[in-house]
């Protein structure tokens, strides 16, 4: 990627924003659990606007801004059904014929998994430019520390999910955490984000390295 490459051209993250303000507008009408929905964009409300204002003094290349996009609409996507009953077999059997629970042998809902692994492979563009123009690296520390950037922010996001699930306690607490019975979900969803980043960085940097200033 060349240096001239960097900061998208105005059109494709308007274009994309536009798109998405659509999706996420369609996906607010009757969600499954409207306080649960109400809690899961609650960090959405939070940075989004942020990528707004410092569009002008911080911009990303056009691949970061459509992993964004792709990140925001399947988040969207979990906050309108809950994560845990996002009904991903039900459209696989209308497409298919086939249970994808079936065919991968699982027996919970795995679209929580999903996005975590996602958070990590999804957000990498911009973890990597964020960190190579605002706290450039040198060495090992150019893998290391975009992986561990993202890795931190599962981290705690798993302890905002339990403050909250202390905090509101009941259905909504139960939908939030979204642990489906599994004591060990919150390791498991902080491995995937973590494989995801880790995926994602090696790629980054060894078919394309981004410019360093």
């Amino acid at each position: 990627m060349d240096a001239k490459d960097i900061g998208a051209p105005v059109s494709l993250p308007r274009l994309l924003l536009s798109v998405y303000l659509l999706i996420w507008t369609a996906l607010a009408i009757d969600p499954r659990y409207r306080q649960d929905w109400a809690l899961e964009n609650l960090l959405v409300a939070i940075a989004l606007p942020l990528f707004v204002a410092r569009f002008r003094h911080l911009r990303f290349t056009n691949g970061a801004y459509l992993s964004l996009f792709v990140f925001f609409c399947i988040h969207a996507v979990g906050a309108h059904y809950t994560y845990a009953e996002v009904p991903y077999d039900e459209w696989a059997r209308a497409v298919s014929g086939h249970s994808l629970n079936d065919l991968l042998g699982w027996n919970r809902n795995h679209y929580d998994r999903f996005v975590h692994f996602a958070y990590g492979l999804l957000m990498a563009p911009v973890a990597v430019q964020l960190l190579d123009r605002r706290a450039p690296q040198e060495g090992i520390w150019r893998w290391l520390l975009p992986i561990l950037f993202l890795a931190s922010h599962s981290v705690i996001y798993e302890v905002v999910e339990m403050v909250a699930a202390l905090v509101f306690g009941g259905d909504l607490g139960t939908a939030y955490l979204g642990t489906q019975g599994d004591e060990w979900d919150a390791q498991k969803d902080m491995a995937l984000a973590l494989a995801g980043a880790a995926i994602a960085v090696t790629w980054l940097r060894i078919w394309r390295p981004l410019p360093r200033d």
